[in-house]
């Protein structure tokens, strides 16, 4: 089960570049790409807004 993330995202770019994956495209809101995911929580544990969320 990949993360996700939800329309809270700002776009601030901070979860981007934690990514071991590199799983994570810009937008508007950012997306995860569920079959790069290893669901480590990295995103989660760096969000300040806590937008990715397992799902």
């Amino acid at each position: 089960m990949a993360y996700k993330i939800s329309e809270e995202c700002l776009a601030c770019g901070t979860c981007i570049s934690e990514c071991p994956v590199e799983a994570i495209s810009e937008g508007d809101i950012y997306v995860i790409d569920a079959d790069k995911c290893t669901e480590c929580g990295t995103c989660a544990g760096v969000c300040p807004v806590e937008a990715p969320k397992l799902g």
